[in-house]
């Protein structure tokens, strides 16, 4: 059974540094990652135990670590909706997005290249940020929605970008 959409705003910062090099974009926080005040709280979400795995250090358990992981490989994270109708988690029942504004990351950290966590981080992305000149690349999403793509798949994909 399908939960009712809500409108909601989203619920946390973005996580950046001023040597940011990499900004990684997402959809919206899935309702696990809201619960949890923390991007992809999802245990099976694959996203954290891709990126330990790419930066070749232990999966991060507390928030804290994920934070630590992001910084010290200069890793900005942020997703590409401020607020939405949403189902759940469901991205397939996202309306009425209004996207986050990027320039205060973009005008503060030294952002090489932009990687977009799924289709739909890709078709808002481009939907909302036209006159954004950084290069920017969609990769497999880590979602457990994506089943299609194993842990080793989406390792490979992931490495050659980041």
């Amino acid at each position: 059974m399908q939960k009712e959409a809500q409108t909601l705003i989203h619920p946390l910062h973005p996580i950046f540094a001023e040597n940011s090099e990499l900004l990684i974009l997402g959809s919206f926080p899935s309702a696990l990652s809201r619960q949890n005040q923390f991007y992809y709280g999802n245990p099976q979400n694959r996203f954290w135990k891709v990126l330990s795995a790419v930066f070749d250090c232990p999966e991060p358990q507390t928030n804290e670590e994920k934070r630590d992981l992001l910084l010290s490989n200069k890793v900005a994270l942020w997703d590409v909706i401020a607020s939405c109708r949403i189902s759940g988690s469901a991205d397939s029942s996202i309306t009425d997005v209004v996207p986050n504004d990027l320039s205060g990351i973009l005008s503060r950290a030294p952002i090489r290249k932009i990687l977009l966590n799924g289709k739909t981080a890709e078709h808002l992305f481009y939907k909302y940020n036209p006159n954004v000149k950084i290069p920017a690349v969609v990769l497999p999403s880590t979602s457990p929605a994506n089943a299609a793509w194993n842990l080793e798949r989406l390792c490979a994909a992931w490495e050659k970008e980041l």
